[in-house]
């Protein structure tokens, strides 16, 4: 049984995290410093390193700060950024969340800010102790999927494995969200095909057009020398083997970084800003992904791959499931799941996907997933500019019904 922690919008978490969170990169030492010294593996690490204020920044650190994995939030200001402080300060309160806000220019520097953040840290964690608990069932959970590292084997074992978990978790009533559109070029039209509507279906291959000329433009793709060096030989190929995390359900909708899916369901998550590419909006990276997922409500993310990543995220538990056999004995220590023994014909894909689903429900339930063990809390959030998502984009409102 899942018993999660309920939040005052009646979503519920996995896990009852508190926060540090420095809002520009001056106070990134300070912040950090704090995190150290408390030396709790539920004290996390995040931040936004820019001063110039920017809508994405702030509409994902709320979504962040505001997620169902969160308990407690304190807040690190250096005091001349142009971060809206009160505003993220004003979200949290507002969620019934404790908040804590130091600015170390009014603190008074560096030491006497990690001092009183350390302070600030044990009475949010106090308050965040006391939120209730609830039974959670398996519609509740929010569960994303993301590839690094691909090669050869991770369209072959451990994405077609994603999928069959995912196939039995829409199944079930959850959510589940895929993305990386940069890596579905070619794919658009399958994945309209899938589409609940012929007009959502029509938005999805706009989408990946966007990430095509995105990544034209900026003279950089999704393809890198690691991939080709693991036995990757196309984007086709990649792209495909990228697809086939989805699975096969209907897909329901897409969303854009900060949204919430409003219901169970597959949904495309869009990474690739709107706009004109432009210099300061960086290629897209694995972590800085796992940031918008988690930002989309992710209680937790898949990450398959098959050359081998060990990063995991700050906020939401990571699922590490190596695609290679070799690198899966390689890296053993760092992954939860050996997808490569599809290969080796011990396990099928069923199989290996039962296994995962299994895992997500262990990892819900309070097991530490191995990235957690080893204390990884990535967490990027930078410069990116989106339009709000069209009603096209969620025909699915309501469980069951289409719009």
């Amino acid at each position: 049984m899942i018993s999660g922690f309920l939040r005052q919008d009646g979503r519920k978490g996995i896990r009852n995290v508190t926060v540090v969170a420095y809002l520009v990169e001056c106070a990134h030492h300070v912040a950090r410093r704090i995190v150290d010294k408390a030396d709790d593996p539920d004290v996390h690490l995040i931040g936004f390193p820019g001063c110039y204020p920017n809508a994405y920044a702030k509409r994902v650190m709320e979504a962040i700060a505001t997620h169902p994995n969160i308990g407690g939030v304190v807040l690190v200001s250096l005091g001349c950024e142009s971060f809206d402080r009160a505003g993220v300060a004003e979200a949290v309160r507002a969620s019934g969340r404790p908040v804590e806000l130091l600015v170390i220019q009014e603190v008074g520097g560096t030491a006497a800010t990690i001092a009183g953040g350390l302070a600030a840290v044990e009475r949010v964690r106090t308050i965040a102790a006391t939120a209730p608990r609830a039974e959670m069932a398996i519609d509740e959970l929010v569960i994303a999927t993301i590839c690094g590292g691909s090669d050869g084997t991770s369209g072959i074992t451990a994405n077609p494995a994603v999928g069959r978990a995912f196939d039995r978790f829409v199944a079930a009533g959850a959510t589940c969200i895929f993305e990386e559109t940069g890596e579905l070029v070619g794919c658009e039209t399958i994945m309209a095909d899938r589409a609940v509507t012929a007009e959502l279906g029509r938005e999805i291959e706009a989408c990946v057009k966007k990430a095509e000329a995105y990544y034209t433009v900026m003279g950089f793709g999704s393809f890198a020398p690691g991939n080709a060096e693991g036995g990757l030989t196309t984007q086709e190929e990649k792209s495909m083997g990228a697809y086939s995390k989805s699975g096969s359900s209907p897909i329901s909708g897409i969303i854009k970084p900060g949204d919430v899916p409003p219901t169970g369901g597959l949904f495309l998550l869009d990474v690739v800003p709107d706009g004109e590419p432009r210099f300061g909006f960086p290629n897209i990276s694995d972590n800085a992904e796992i940031v918008e997922l988690i930002a989309c409500g992710a209680h937790l993310t898949l990450f398959t791959t098959g050359r081998g990543s060990v990063v995991g995220s700050a906020v939401s538990p990571v699922i590490k499931i190596c695609a290679n056999p070799e690198t899966a004995r390689h890296l053993a220590a760092d992954m939860d799941i050996d997808a490569g023994r599809i290969l080796e014909d011990k396990a099928t894909l069923q199989q290996v996907g039962d296994e995962i689903y299994d895992r997500v429900v262990a990892v819900a339930a309070g097991a530490r997933s191995v990235s957690e063990e080893l204390g990884h809390h990535e967490f990027i959030l930078t410069y990116k500019a989106f339009d709000p998502i069209g009603p096209a984009c969620l025909p699915v409102r309501a469980k069951g019904v289409v719009a």
